[in-house]
């Protein structure tokens, strides 16, 4: 049998099969060795290493070291909004377990210290008995952050707490609640912008988390990379919060006195202010109400009671909030009224059609067309010079005007003035009124009428200011802009947002007849309400009858400047169906603007008329000069409400 065998293997491999599985079986045996050896080498040389890769993976993944968004300050350095450090209470699981007796007194701490629920804990050594990180709550604050320390150190009174540990976080607040909310805006989900510059420069704001990441064993930490985080810039903006504060305590008090009065409600649907830089585009307050609080901008309690609250839909508040968060003076259009008839001026001097020395007469009505179309003084102003037309608001003066230019070169200044078009404004949803503007080809003439006074088409008031403010600067067409430099962390100046000129509008010469012309609107015409003691101001009033026509729905406003020559700052006010009896006055807006300018003026430094100046003068030379009272502001000169 053995031979039977010994044969068998003979006729089934040869002679020099043999060798070959004997050279095969010799490289295996060699190959082994040397995997042996080399893991041998590996282990000896880097073995921890390799240990602890292993070891992270298994214990230890890694944690996020949040970065600190960049705060929005005014063009003072008041910070407006800022990122404060807060600490999420971490619970490592495992330690906690580790040893029975830290159980109870880690538990108690977390329930003293930090009012986290017992059952919360227990139900989590249940599900997650091997968990090293587990967050039980955010946003503690530094005190209960210091009094957490002292426990930590107080190892005679609690020995053995153990498994607890404090992560750093940060939370987004708004030291001045609603002001500003409209430029502002706010952030949803951490670091996520949402409106105003919050949204319009999230991406500069935001930083880079770090992480910390390396090989921690079951009782301490071995080894430790850290890569740190890189915080997010700081805006700086074009707003003054001293005359933010200024404007919107003025629109409140407004709407706090017409509120009721005559149909349950604010005092007016809508009330919106824009002060701005007319030399270089800046805005230094912009203002709408309603507002909202930046730190709770889902809370409804300040306009409506929780019982009409909980009768809303979840689609009802939403409407609601959307309609509260929406900045009026960039997104919402309307007709400009007669806030619109300097443009028209403007663009007959231009072309030659009006020399200055034009007089029409106004009987009250014109009829153009198919259609009857009134003066806002149904019995007629009479005989009307070009000034004097601008001064009392002729209606009937600006058709001529207007069928004058004709449908040609009204629609090319119009989109000119940049009407139509994006400002470019740096603020998020901007309104579009492209659609709504007449083109020469289906302007007939009614519609050419109507729009030479300011109706039959929508703008903006960011629009209409911008626009303005060539007007009264020599034809300098600015970007309107809220934010003129950025900062990184350490304060160093990365970017200056410089005044950007798009485009001339109109010549010198224009600017100063039109300036003469809107001088006469606030001393003799329909502004005179709107005049400061001390300042020489110009303006225009607008009153523009809402659609559906003749339902008594009417949006007044006034736009004015100081001081006449080198104009200083453009005040633009809008009062969006006033609650009142008869809506169709302009006064509501000239009195608000006056009020607004009174207290404005003087902090910004706007130059005197010359006889207040002399006035001035005289009185310091007599030593009876009064000092400005700054009671009621506190030490960042925000006034305090």
């Amino acid at each position: 049998m053995a031979r039977r065998t010994k044969n068998f293997f003979r006729k089934k491999f040869s002679k020099n099969m043999q060798k070959k599985l004997v050279m095969l079986f010799a490289a295996i045996i060699l190959a082994f060795v040397f995997l042996v050896g080399r893991i041998t080498y590996i282990n000896a040389a880097n073995g921890e290493d390799y240990t602890r890769i292993v070891l992270d993976q298994q214990q230890y993944d890694s944690r996020t070291i949040p970065f600190k968004r960049g705060d929005i300050v005014d063009r003072n350095g008041t910070k407006m909004a800022t990122s404060e450090r807060v600490y999420n209470v971490i619970l490592d699981m495992k330690t906690m377990l580790s040893d029975e007796d830290h159980i109870e007194p880690t538990i108690q701490v977390l329930k003293d210290c930090f009012e986290i629920d017992e059952q919360e804990v227990r139900d989590l050594m249940e599900e997650k008995p091997d968990s090293r990180y587990n967050i039980l709550k955010k946003g503690v604050d530094y005190e209960t952050y210091k009094k957490f320390r002292n426990i930590e150190k107080d190892t005679e009174k609690y020995p053995d707490v153990e498994g607890i540990w404090l992560e750093e976080d940060y939370v987004r607040t708004y030291p001045y609640n609603t002001l500003a909310s409209d430029v502002i805006g706010f952030t949803v989900d951490g670091n996520v912008g949402s409106n105003g510059i919050e949204a319009a420069y999230n991406s500069i704001l935001n930083g880079t988390d770090g992480r910390e990441y390396g090989y921690l064993d079951d009782t301490s930490t071995v080894e430790q990379t850290v890569k740190e985080a890189v915080d997010g810039d700081t805006v700086v903006s074009t707003i003054d919060l001293q005359v933010q504060s200024i404007v919107e305590q003025h629109i409140l008090e407004f709407n706090e006195q017409h509120k009721n009065e005559v149909s349950a409600g604010e005092g007016s649907k809508n009330t919106a202010v824009m002060v701005m830089d007319p030399q270089n585009g800046e805005i230094l307050a912009e203002a709408s109400y309603p507002n909202y609080d930046l730190n709770q901008p889902r809370d409804l309690t300040k306009y409506y009671t929780e019982e009409q609250i909980d009768a809303m839909s979840d689609e009802e508040q939403l409407e609601i909030l959307n309609s509260m968060w929406n900045n009026f003076c960039v997104s919402d259009t309307y007709e400009p009224g007669s806030t619109f008839k300097p443009f028209t001026i403007a663009a007959g001097l231009e072309t030659g059609i009006l020399k200055g020395d034009e007089n029409y007469f106004c009987g009250g009505m014109l009829h153009v067309g198919d259609h009857d179309i009134h003066c806002n003084n149904r019995n007629g102003h009479g005989a009307q010079t070009l000034k004097q037309s601008l001064e009392n608001s002729c209606n009937v003066a600006l058709m001529e005007i207007g069928e004058a230019l004709g449908a040609e070169e009204f629609c090319r200044y119009q989109e000119l003035f940049g009407f139509g078009e994006y400002t470019g404004i740096d603020l998020p949803g901007e309104g579009d009124t492209s659609g709504l503007l007449y083109t020469p080809e289906n302007m007939d003439p009614a519609s050419l009428a109507t729009n030479a006074f300011g109706q039959n088409f929508n703008v903006t008031m960011t629009q209409l200011a911008a626009s303005f403010c060539s007007l009264i600067n020599g034809g300098n067409y600015y970007e309107p802009h809220v934010v003129r430099q950025i900062q990184d962390e350490n304060g160093n100046v990365t970017e200056n947002k410089s005044p950007v000129l798009l485009k001339k509008t109109v010549s010198e010469e224009t600017c100063e007849i039109i300036k003469d012309y809107m001088f006469g609107v606030v001393e003799e015409g329909t502004g005179a309400s709107a005049a400061v003691e001390g300042y020489d101001i110009g303006g225009k009033t607008g009153t523009a009858e809402k659609l559906p026509r003749g339902n008594g729905k009417y949006l007044v406003s006034f736009i004015g400047y100081a001081p006449q020559e080198n104009p200083e700052v453009v005040v633009y006010v809008v009062v969006d169906e006033p609650n009142v009896l008869a809506q169709a006055s302009s006064g509501y807006a000239t009195e608000l603007a006056s009020s607004i300018m009174e207290d404005i003026f003087p902090y910004l430094g706007i130059t005197k008329s010359a006889d207040a100046a002399e006035t001035d003068e005289t009185a310091d030379l007599t030593g009876t000069g009064e000092e400005t009272d700054l009671t009621g502001t506190d030490e960042t000169g925000i006034v305090l409400n």
